[in-house]
């Protein structure tokens, strides 16, 4: 089988990031990469923080460390974070790495001996009262596109659109807050777009029309305003060097390279990180996941939109032009907003729901499987309180839950702690096999396409045919007037039960795990269950223990509490 690398936008590392971070990336390359490895693939799921730039520095002197301190705390909060909501990362480094620094400088001299480096004078921003030059990310201002007041002079957050700090209205110094600025000239590095730009299309065009509209429409749409030479350096004391043996003077300045150019190459320095943190006497091969690895390689990429624009065409621009073979990606996951209550959720301004705090309410297969089923593909999707309730409460307490509690607890009362036998299969769960193949083969299609809301109502139908299937054959009053006719649908119940904890365990882990270690197996090493044999993996005489409940229901008074704590509106 094809060897699969899977990444997923690098989370920043100022603060704990929000469920919209979250659904945009993380949590559904983690879902797809545990699918693939149930299937038998050799999976690669990497990832890291990414902690060069602007907010980095403003963030470490908020809190009074120095910056390298900063990082690597916020590293390991929120490394902790993503445990808990038993994200599967292989590795998940730091863009601050010396793996990631070597690597970027290399790329950087390619670049400059292809020819597609250059630098150049450039009028900058200089604040009188910081004095000193501003990156783009220390200055804010008002949108000339949009009028959104908050716009970062390198992109706004409200529309997208990519700006340079000139563009913006107003402009003010992040640091001091200072509107006493001038422009001077200073130099600074640019990475030559423009003489890249027919490379870049070649490439899209040729990959990217298996991609999701979103991701291809964005790139596409980059391409038709026309590539331009970008800046890829910026006057920081936190970042990735320009390497002194090709610009010294550049280096002598204390110029380092912008965070948009290092932070990408971070996922080959982090396949580089994960090599190197190989424990005594394993040897792990990272060139081969990225390195003359077109053929042997599928790389997917999860990204929410406005991460699209650097994947799809800066990036690549980067890779293309070092004219090294680096692996470039095949598919490229893009997903819209997930809003709260129809306004963006912003780590900035503190709206909406933090992964710290999801974590304190409650467990995490209650959120991943509600963001999953929600997921924010073809449009964007709303969190509200009320609908998180209504799924918990719906699909994961009573389709789900309520099922294994009411099998296992019935077997256990009317036939005791192991599987009861029964009579033969007969019409029903022939009639019942036929419809778990079907749902069976759909769910699996889903995510074979990345369909992932699909996928989830896929899997909830899995749930509810045992449900049904439950309700026809009534084994509490089959157990009134033939005990070994209860015995069979307690059976197929159960072996239900398990094909469930196996095929959803990319969604809810650890139900999963609770749910598979309720039986007693002699060999359950199965990463997958094949539909024809999805009725018979439980034999008779299994033992089996009922497992705690799974998912408890919300109730009104949590549902009350959380809105007046949290808000109901944006």
């Amino acid at each position: 089988m094809t060897r699969q690398l899977i990444t997923s936008a690098l989370p920043y590392i100022n603060g704990i990031k929000h469920l919209g971070n979250m659904v945009g990336s993380m949590l559904p390359a983690d879902v797809y990469s545990r699918y693939l490895r149930q299937r038998g693939h050799e999976v690669l799921y990497i990832c890291a923080t990414d902690e060069h730039g602007t907010p980095a520095e403003l963030a470490a002197q908020e809190a009074g460390l120095p910056v390298a301190e900063f990082c690597a705390q916020a590293h390991d909060q929120q490394k902790a974070i993503y445990d808990g909501f038993q994200l599967s990362f292989d590795f998940f480094g730091r863009s601050s790495s010396p793996q990631n620094r070597e690597i970027t400088q290399e790329i950087a001299r390619e670049l400059h001996a292809n020819g597609f480096i250059e630098e150049r004078s450039v009028r900058q921003v200089y604040s009188n009262t910081d004095g000193r030059f501003l990156p783009d990310r220390y200055i804010v201002g008002t949108c000339p596109h949009c009028g959104y007041d908050k716009a970062r002079g390198d992109q706004c957050e409200n529309c997208t659109r990519v700006l340079d700090p000139t563009d913006l209205v107003e402009p003010r110094s992040a640091i001091s807050g200072s509107s006493d600025l001038e422009v001077r000239e200073t130099k600074h590095l640019f990475l030559l777009q423009s003489k890249l730009t027919d490379e870049v299309e070649e490439w899209i065009a040729a990959n990217g029309d298996t991609w999701p509209v979103l991701a291809s429409s964005i790139a596409r749409k980059w391409l038709t305003e026309g590539l331009q030479d970008r800046a890829i350096t910026r006057d920081l004391e936190w970042g990735v060097p320009v390497p002194a043996d090709v610009w010294p003077e550049l280096a002598a300045s204390g110029k380092v390279f912008y965070v948009w150019f290092d932070a990408p190459i971070e996922y080959i320095g982090a396949t580089k990180e994960w090599a190197d943190a190989a424990p005594a006497g394993e040897v792990r091969d990272w060139k081969s996941w990225w390195y003359e690895a077109d053929s042997t390689v599928r790389y997917t990429e999860f990204m929410a939109k406005d991460n699209v624009p650097f994947h799809t065409v800066m990036f690549p621009a980067t890779i293309l032009g070092s004219r090294r073979p680096w692996k470039k990606v095949d598919y490229v996951k893009a997903f819209n907003w997930l809003t709260y209550y129809g306004g963006k959720f912003s780590t900035s301004q503190k709206l909406g729901i933090f992964t710290d705090v999801a974590l304190e309410l409650l467990p995490a297969d209650y959120w991943r499987y509600f963001l999953m089923a929600q997921a924010p593909e073809s449009d964007d999707s709303s969190f509200t309180w009320d609908l998180f309730a209504s799924v918990v409460n719906k699909d994961l307490a009573d389709t789900l839950g309520n099922f294994v509690n009411r099998v296992l607890s019935f077997s256990r009362k009317r036939f005791g702690d192991e599987v009861p036998a029964g009579h033969e299969a007969g019409e029903a769960e022939q009639r019942l096999g036929a419809q778990i193949a079907e749902l069976l083969a759909e769910y699996e299609g889903h995510l074979d396409a990345l369909n992932f809301r699909k996928a989830a109502q896929s899997l909830r139908a899995l749930w509810s045919a045992g449900n049904s299937y439950l309700d026809e054959k009534a084994p509490w009053l089959q157990a009134k007037t033939d005990l070994e006719a209860a015995a069979l649908t307690l059976r197929t119940a159960m072996n239900l039960i398990h094909l469930y904890s196996v095929v959803s365990e990319p969604f809810i882990p650890t139900a999963a795990k609770a749910i598979r270690d309720s039986f007693t197996l002699p060999d359950d090493t199965r990463t997958w269950v094949a539909a024809d044999e999805a009725l018979t993996l439980v034999p008779a005489g299994t033992p089996f223990t009922v497992p705690p409940v799974l998912f408890a229901k919300i109730t009104d008074e949590q549902l009350e509490s959380w809105t007046t704590r949290f808000g109901g509106g944006a």
